[in-house]
């Protein structure tokens, strides 16, 4: 657990190069699992076919939750490279980390606060995008004034608990999950022979449950970034 981050210094920027990587592999397995599951399209689906459906079902019937089709249909696709994306990033760091010269290079990267802060700030800069653009910008101002025009410091106010909130949640969950899962595979490497039979059990069942809670927190991710979408899009908010 004492290891820092990879970082690299640009321009007077730093960039964290265990999330550049991590991000770059869970979005090239996120386009193999679409792109295997969508190569060879039948009307009859089977197999990988079978998967690819039951996902763009799954979040059509999170955006159906929240807002008519007709209206949120267009946020179908967003929806599902959100589950997918979110949900690969949370998995890759459990199986194992990868630690070179003191610095974390294989984890999870949603266990990373920018990553995770920055996913809620895209989703919450969309909404406001496509406010405008299907009410039009005279309408969508109108609504940070209702119902009474004092709401207005309150409803910035949301803006960026909304944001801290979608991010930090998930973080905490996939972060809170790696540590508890470094904390018992050092037990497994130095505890003495019975500390290693206990640690193996709780480990295999801790890993179990941080599978749970990844898809979970994907599910979460996503039912409410189609939430946030349809507060700025409907006519009735």
């Amino acid at each position: 657990m004492n290891h820092g981050a990879p970082t690299v210094e640009i321009m007077g920027l730093h960039f964290n190069l265990s999330n550049i990587l991590m991000i770059t592999v869970a979005s090239i397995i996120v386009f193999i699992i679409a792109y295997v599951c969508t190569r060879n399209l039948s009307m009859k689906p089977t197999g990988k076919q079978n998967f690819i459906e039951w996902v763009m079902d799954f979040v059509k019937n999170i955006i159906n939750s929240s807002m008519d089709w007709k209206t949120g249909g267009r946020f179908h696709v967003l929806g599902i490279t959100l589950i997918m994306f979110i949900f690969v990033s949370n998995m890759l760091g459990l199986p194992f980390a990868v630690v070179l010269d003191h610095e974390l290079w294989w984890k999870s990267p949603t266990a990373d606060p920018i990553v995770t802060l920055t996913l809620a700030a895209m989703v919450i800069a969309l909404s406001h995008y496509y406010g405008v653009k299907m009410k039009g910008l005279k309408e969508y101002g109108k609504d940070f004034f209702r119902p009474k025009a004092f709401m207005f410091p309150l409803k910035i106010v949301e803006e960026f608990s909304n944001t801290l909130t979608l991010g930090l949640r998930l973080y905490g969950n996939i972060y809170a999950g790696e540590i508890l899962l470094s904390l018992l595979s050092t037990s497994l490497a130095y505890s003495t022979w019975w500390g290693t039979i206990l640690a193996i059990p709780l480990t295999v069942v801790w890993q179990g449950f941080s599978v749970f809670i990844g898809s979970i927190q994907a599910f979460i991710f996503t039912l409410l970034a189609m939430v946030y979408m349809s507060h700025k899009v409907n006519h009735d908010h």
